[in-house]
């Protein structure tokens, strides 16, 4: 027998009247084994491509047949998948892999009968749930042209059940998942929408199922979000004082996992249709803050609720000054994201980082309150955070512990980008917050202050390098001599500052700086090594002809990296050393363009850095040429100054040139 009489065989055994092999093979659709599953999926597809019609009465069968839950389970998750259209395939692919116009109207027709007994059947909820999400499925492609009549009445009957919570909450599961189609459906919302607005009113209060609570909260936020009319979503206006309460009370019964699950769908509410939320806005808001204030409950159950707050806040093109109206809202979040940033700990692994474990020391808390203050201040701008955020500044940087004064340059650096145009306004107040924390006796602070003066270098600039380039860069070269704490270097605040930077501001600080910055790369740590780098390419980017006279001496470092940083882990060393290069590079360039006399000695030492480059590049040296060319060929009609007349001499010269 041929392997493909072979498969016909089994496949005829499958689908044939004994239900056990057909259960076997489901039962290998779930094995752990590779082969196993590989073989049982390709008798499955055999199956689904051959008899369409008899695979799935075999499944909607087994639905309801077998003791098994985990069978039932896999049933209705394989259905779910071959009721599923997906957008994209090809048309024999989706031909095959798309079941329901493949199936006799009969086998239709029964399939659907099929499926809502089971679900009215079944008493496990995890099978219910995948049920109920192939019901959808199917509904969602059947609905718009009204070929499943017997839908409607059935989930309606369901979800007035009092004595069946767990097919109260599949109904409105399926409520739930199909709400955008239904609310398309101007028949559906003249003539349901009051009946399922009653019917969510009394399940958001449920006496004794948290589940039905939750299933109803999300029909609810997903019937709100699809409902394209304002004043339909206003017919479902007194729903939020029960949804509200569906949180509360999971919270008040110690339930925080369905608590999380509510966050998580007024979350979405509040991003989508935050307009919804305007007449009870100071309640909710208050629910809110008390909920991210609260110590004694979860992190994820805190940070879900400043997520909705921020949320809300960042909805201002759908709701325009909506949370402006409530003036303590800011104060009482922005406290809490500042203390959420004295989770900290001073792990010894930041101090020693090279790459990995450079966060050494953070928890969820602080990572989340970093972000959040952030876009609180994109979201509401610096006249409604500033006078809020400068009173706690001040409260944060005149206590006694480290952990405060950390927090409050790790705030000012974040809302930096938000509160600009305010700051700009109050620099001198700014910039003594960051440079007064530069010689703080811990290194976590000396490292926030550095990194605050960065950030504000980019987010204040130009107006802070031009009032404030004498106090700020020899501070930041003073910081370069931390060699007891290399992670407070001050090579990337120096390359926030150069990139605001005009050249006429730089050339009095730039031998102290490059020669500090020079010192750094000797440094063994390759973190340290990078930063200095970076902040190389972008002074000599900023400060242009002023950075010629440095050339000899960076380039000299820059090859040794070029040449010894061969190994895996110093790629990146490597490729900020070219990133260097190719800065210096474009400087040369741009002086080559520009109209010199013909005796500027500039050129003859631009000449001479070309020819380094030429050997040190080879053939990647070409690109240049156009370039290099033409002032050379100048030079070489010149009348030399001096003969060489000793070829030793000339060997010199030649060395010279070496670099």
């Amino acid at each position: 027998m041929d392997p493909q009489q072979q498969q016909q065989q089994q496949v005829a055994a499958i689908l044939g009247p004994d239900a056990a092999p057909f259960e076997s093979l489901v039962s290998q659709l779930m094995s752990s084994s590779n082969e196993q599953r590989s073989h049982a999926e390709s008798l499955f597809n055999l199956c689904r491509d051959l008899h369409p019609d008899a695979l799935a009465h075999k499944l909607a069968s087994l639905l309801h047949s077998s003791p098994a839950f985990d069978l039932r389970a896999m049933s209705a998750l394989l259905l779910r998948k071959l009721l599923t259209y997906r957008v994209g395939s090809s048309a024999s692919d989706a031909d095959l892999s798309y079941l329901w116009p493949r199936l006799s109207p009969s086998s239709q027709a029964s399939l659907k009968s099929l499926l809502l007994s089971a679900l009215h059947l079944e008493t496990d909820r995890s099978v219910s749930k995948k049920l109920s999400d192939a019901i959808s499925v199917l509904a969602s492609s059947l609905l718009p042209d009204s070929a499943w009549p017997q839908l409607l009445p059935f989930l309606f009957h369901a979800v007035s059940a009092p004595d069946s919570p767990r097919l109260h909450e599949s109904a409105l599961l399926i409520f739930s998942q199909l709400a955008f189609y239904l609310a398309d459906d101007t028949s559906f919302v003249g003539h349901h929408l009051s009946a399922l607005h009653c019917i969510l009113l009394a399940s958001l209060s449920h006496p004794s199922s948290s589940d039905v609570r939750i299933a109803a909260l999300s029909t609810s936020v997903n019937l709100i979000m699809a409902l394209e009319s304002a004043s339909d979503r206003d017919r479902l206006a007194d729903l939020l004082s029960a949804m509200m309460r569906t949180l509360t009370e999971s919270l008040n019964s110690s339930q925080e996992a369905t608590a999380q699950e509510a966050l998580e769908l007024l979350i979405e509410l509040a991003g989508v249709e935050p307009r919804f939320l305007r007449h009870q806005l100071a309640d909710v808001v208050g629910a809110m803050l008390q909920i991210a204030e609260a110590d004694g409950l979860e992190e994820g159950t805190r940070h879900l609720a400043i997520e909705f707050l921020v949320t809300l806040a960042e909805a201002r093109e759908r709701a325009p000054g909506m949370m402006r109206k409530l003036p303590q809202f800011v104060g009482r979040l922005f406290a809490v994201l500042m203390r959420m940033l004295l989770d900290i700990e001073d792990d010894p692994a930041w101090h020693t980082a090279e790459i990995i474990d450079e966060n050494a020391g953070e928890t969820s808390n602080y990572g989340m309150a970093q972000e959040c203050l952030d876009r609180i201040s994109v979201a509401m701008g610096g006249n409604t955070i500033v006078p809020v955020a400068s009173e706690l500044l001040l409260a944060y940087l005149a206590a006694p512990e480290w952990q405060r004064h950390h927090a409050a340059l790790i705030t000012l650096a974040q809302i930096a980008e938000g509160c600009s145009k305010v700051m700009a306004k109050n620099l001198e107040q700014v910039v003594n917050m960051a440079l007064n924390s530069f010689q703080h006796p811990h290194p976590r602070v000396r490292w926030a202050a550095i990194n605050a003066v960065g950030q504000l270098s980019t987010d204040l600039g130009p107006d802070l390098q031009v009032q404030y380039h004498q106090r700020v860069l020899p501070a930041l070269a003073s910081a370069m001599d931390d060699f007891q704490n290399p992670r407070a270097h001050a090579g990337s605040a120096v390359l926030n500052f150069c990139e605001n930077c005009t050249p006429d501001i730089l050339p009095p600080y730039l031998d102290g700086i490059v020669g500090k910055l020079l010192v750094l790369l000797q440094n063994g740590k390759q973190m340290v090594q990078e930063g200095a780098l970076t902040a190389l390419a972008s002074v000599a980017d900023s400060s242009q002809e002023n950075f010629q006279k440095y050339y000899d001496a960076v380039m000299t470092y820059l090859k040794v990296i070029l040449v010894n940083a061969t190994d895996k882990s110093n790629r990146m060393l490597r490729a900020k050393s070219m990133e260097c290069i190719s800065l210096v590079m474009e400087v040369l360039m741009t002086l080559q363009g520009s109209q010199m006399e013909t005796d500027d000695p500039t050129t003859s030492y631009m000449l001479q850095a070309w020819a380094r480059l030429c050997k040190c590049l080879g053939q990647d040296f070409l690109p240049y040429m156009s370039v290099v060319m033409p002032p050379l060929l100048q030079s070489a009609q010149l009348k030399p100054d001096v003969t060489i007349t000793s070829v030793d001499s000339d060997d010199d010269i030649e060395d010279s040139d070496d670099g």
